[in-house]
């Protein structure tokens, strides 16, 4: 018995858009009398900063709140319990936004935000995030075409409407349009680090309410997609002793509920787990009541396949022959090498993280700073690189059993090559090459550039290459067998 169904917490229209067009871990910062955590806080404050800018008022103000929002969305700080005094003293806070902030902690509302949200139509909000259009455009849509949603707005790019408009042209409405399909074609769909929180939190809540353990996560979330349509979970009871009414569901994902009886529970789990390929690959399966699905891959003459394996994806050969390794699991990490401290956008030292990574039983580190091209992020000035290993040094030398490797996440420009010269690259111990400009390349412009980058000596580590942003942004085009 299959029992389908949408569970929520009401939440504010434009709220609930916002924060999914963000993909990440948000609440409804609506909901009084709760508390709200530093990522609910950073929303607000972003989206007022963006509502500021869009109403035209005081640049700096907004300007401030934006980087406040952006500090506190880096640091995961937890701002429970803190005094005024406290959050006046965080850096990047001051004592204008920290008032904000205790407004938002100690009644669940902004007054600034609460007005300019009455002033401005819902579906220009949800404009906000339709990429390649900040404030200033969205206003100049709003007041000069009367454009109050992205679905009118993808009608006016279908009808030429925006080529007229100063500084847009058709380019840029070629952009928007396909910004708003691709988002349209993306709705209903979710990051697997959205939803995992409210997964698990569902999965113990129908054990409690069912006083069973007969209830396990299935299908997409199960194997950990990347990306999740619905919560699939299978349960040992009745539907009729199941009720949702009082759990909690930030982000209305559907929920798929499969209901069967404690003797098959195996049974519907494994075939509500692995993907289509996985089971016709497997064929017809004698018996039933299987007390673990371990004793049904035995059955197959197969050792147990995990879950997120279950893709039909030569995984079920692999069992054959016995060559299944096991998983990747946290303790496996040695090391890390990708990070940035607060010698750019980072917040927090290179002392600091190294020695979470020791607590961690790490054996290594890489700082990974921006470059000096980076201006936005406060990349390295070639002038800072020296200081910066002084430090890595005097840091090292503390240590027996770990060290902290110099490392630079240097930009490739437009040409292909890497935004410091060799003498400098040479000092590092390894170089990230990304590309963080000028992302609208056709296939041979974005290969050459790529691989003219690949081919510096220097270069260690390609990072991000195809500039795409799961559900947010598609990436450009390469020929990856050629790279």
């Amino acid at each position: 018995m299959r029992n389908e169904q949408k569970v929520c917490n009401p939440v504010s229209f434009f709220f609930a858009n916002f924060a999914n067009s963000l993909r990440t871990p948000r609440l409804n910062i609506f909901e009084k009398n709760a508390l709200m955590t530093t990522d609910e806080i950073a929303d607000t404050l972003k989206l007022t900063a963006q509502l500021m800018e869009l109403h035209g008022e005081n640049a700096f103000k907004a300007r401030a709140l934006a980087n406040a929002a952006y500090k506190l969305d880096k640091t995961g700080l937890n701002l429970e319990g803190k005094t005024l005094e406290e959050l006046e003293h965080i850096e990047g806070i001051g004592k204008s936004i920290a008032s904000k902030i205790w407004e938002l902690q100690t009644s669940g509302e902004l007054g600034e935000f609460k007005s300019l949200l009455e002033k401005t139509p819902a579906g220009v909000i949800e404009m906000l995030s339709v990429k390649g259009i900040g404030p200033k455009k969205v206003a100049q849509l709003w007041k000069e075409l009367g454009i109050e949603s992205p679905g009118e707005l993808l009608y006016a790019c279908g009808e030429n409407r925006l080529v007229s408009l100063k500084g847009f042209g058709a380019k840029t409405q070629e952009s928007i349009k396909k910004s708003i399909e691709y988002s349209l074609s993306n709705r209903g769909k979710f990051h697997y680090a959205t939803v995992e929180g409210t997964a698990f939190a569902l999965v113990e809540f129908l054990k409690k309410q069912l006083k069973t353990e007969k209830v396990s996560l299935a299908g997409d979330i199960r194997r950990k997609s990347l990306i999740i349509e619905k919560i699939d979970v299978v349960v040992a009871a009745p539907q009729e002793k199941i009720s949702l009414d009082t759990f909690s569901n930030p982000y209305q994902v559907p929920v798929n509920i499969i209901c069967c009886g404690e003797d098959i529970f195996f049974d519907e789990l494994f075939r509500a787990s692995g993907t289509v390929e996985h089971l016709q690959q497997l064929g017809e399966i004698a018996g039933k009541g299987f007390p673990s699905e371990k004793d049904i891959y035995k059955k197959c003459g197969l050792c147990y396949i995990e879950p997120e394996l279950r893709e039909g994806a030569g995984e079920i050969q692999l069992a054959r022959e016995n060559r299944l390794t096991k998983l990747i699991e946290e303790t496996d990490i040695r090391g890390i090498l990708h990070n940035h401290s607060k010698w750019s956008d980072g917040m927090n030292t290179i002392a600091e993280m190294a020695g979470r990574c020791v607590e961690m039983k790490m054996e290594y580190f890489g700082i990974c700073d921006h470059s000096k091209s980076a201006f936005y992020a406060g990349g390295l000035k070639t002038e800072q690189i020296p200081e910066q290993h002084k430090e890595i040094d005097a840091l090292n030398a503390g240590y027996k059993n770990f060290r902290i490797f110099k490392g630079i996440e240097s930009d490739i420009l437009n040409d292909g090559s890497l935004d410091y010269e060799n003498d400098v690259l040479a000092t590092f111990d390894f170089i990230v090459a990304s590309v963080h400009s000028v992302l609208k390349m056709d296939l041979e412009r974005a290969n050459t550039r790529l691989i003219k980058a690949i081919e510096n000596p220097f270069t260690t580590i390609l990072g991000h290459p195809t500039g795409r942003l799961l559900l947010s942004r598609e990436g450009y085009a390469l020929d990856h067998k050629k790279i």
